[in-house]
């Protein structure tokens, strides 16, 4: 199947996918620094600081086992009435939630009915994330001209990083006002200002238009009648080969972020600015990562590139860790942004290896859920590492030796994906 787009038309397309995945991760992440600075205090709030903290990152990890939910529910329809009208839902859902937790009364306001409804919002937020960013590539895939199918698969995947900075930036900004104030409405104004935000995003998402792969498989009434179901069924390789393609831009995002911050706070004394200084720091060099690594996939293809990725990550495993041991701040944040950098080399054309792997009728679902099955195991890797940790007697070689592995699953798939690879449409440019 040939569809013929613009190159206009592609940007425009990529740049609505961009906007959204922008907004989605700035949502995700920046209920992840609340659970650690707020909802431990105001909405489960005990007399033990251990059960309290425990609650919030309960709640936290809720939006991760609620993604495969929103892959599926949102693969399905997406494959099924368009992927335009699936990501207007889910950029209204994920913005509209965040929005609404700025505005939830605390325990003290409304007892256990506030973690309650925290969770019930959280669980919602994983839903949308979990339909949003396999609709946003597979649409922005579906609009580029073959040959240039990296660098625009490679635009939703920018949004990690921009996220991060904003989400991180926001609580930077509101945590310097007076303890109390920020207590009281302080930290409600990053949620409160997805609203706003998601008003853009949709304006933008409005404005583009349907994959016209997909207008091409309805005009042929070649859609598949539950695509979810076909790709377990007929797909399976491709799904797991996609997924351990996807893990090491996840999970050894999450280890090298969200581990080496409690790693580095808790067993080597270091003050958490440093390491969120350096979290910064490797979020504004993996924007750079991530467009350089669009443009090399067009010319080696996804695949060879992801294979690169694994193995550099793996090769930059023990030496990150040894120049976080030392404490050095320069070292730290040389090691983060180091081995951030090398793993966004696959993650920055994840967008391109997973779309290669399925037909166009089985796509969104394809996609979605090969990245939503390796982010449910990704947000294990913070606990394993721990363990790992704690056996080890403290000692760092064992989170190194984790991201080894799960650097190398990344490398195989990425040399199984092109070989194994279902998709057979095309774009052209006119």
């Amino acid at each position: 199947m040939a569809v013929t787009v613009t190159e206009a038309e592609a940007r425009k397309v990529a740049f609505g996918a961009f906007v959204g995945t922008a907004l989605e991760w700035y949502d995700f992440f920046l209920f992840g620094t609340a659970a650690s600075l707020v909802f431990n205090r105001l909405y489960f709030a005990s007399d033990d600081v251990v059960v309290a903290t425990a609650g919030a990152f309960a709640s936290f990890a809720v939006g991760f086992l609620a993604r495969p939910l929103g892959a599926a529910v949102f693969g399905h329809l997406g494959d099924r009435i368009g992927r335009r009208k699936c990501l207007i839902i889910t950029v209204a859902l994920i913005g509209f939630v965040t929005g609404a937790i700025g505005l939830l009364p605390t325990y003290f306001s409304i007892g256990v009915a506030a973690p309650v409804l925290l969770t019930l919002l959280r669980l919602l937020q994983g839903v949308a994330v979990g339909g949003e960013w396999g609709g946003a590539v597979t649409l922005a895939v579906e609009h580029a001209p073959k040959e240039h199918r990296g660098r625009y698969a490679a635009m939703p995947q920018i949004g990690s990083p921009i996220g991060t900075l904003l989400s991180s930036g926001a609580f930077l900004l509101v945590s310097l006002l007076p303890p109390e104030s920020f207590d009281a409405w302080g930290w409600r104004l990053p949620f409160l200002a997805a609203f706003p935000l998601l008003y853009i995003a949709l304006w933008i998402r409005r404005r583009v238009e349907e994959s016209p792969l997909f207008e091409q498989l309805l005009k042929e009434d070649e859609l598949a009648s539950s695509p979810v179901t076909q790709v377990f069924r007929h797909a399976l390789p491709q799904l797991l080969v996609g997924a351990g393609s996807a893990f090491l831009g996840i999970g050894g995002f999450y280890l090298i972020t969200t581990f080496v911050i409690s790693y580095g706070t808790a067993n080597l004394g270091m003050p958490r600015s440093l390491l969120l200084t350096a979290t910064l720091v490797a979020a504004a060099v993996e924007i750079v990562v991530l467009v350089v690594g669009g443009r090399m996939a067009e010319r080696f293809g996804p695949g060879h590139i992801t294979l690169i990725g694994g193995v550099v990550s793996a090769l930059v495993a023990f030496p990150t860790f040894w120049m976080i041991d030392t404490t050095n701040p320069a070292l730290v944040i040389i090691g983060v942004t180091l081995a951030v950098a090398c793993l966004s080399i696959p993650y920055a054309v994840s967008g391109a290896l997973l779309t290669d792997l399925f037909p166009a009728r089985l796509r969104y679902s394809g996609v979605a859920l090969s990245a939503n099955v390796a982010g449910i195991v990704s947000g294990f890797v913070p606990l394993l590492a721990t363990a790992l940790l704690t056996v080890s007697d403290g000692q760092s070689w064992s989170a190194a030796l984790l991201l080894v592995v799960i650097a190398l699953i990344t490398a195989a798939s990425g040399a199984l994906a092109p070989r194994i690879a279902l998709a057979h449409d095309e774009v052209v440019s006119r």
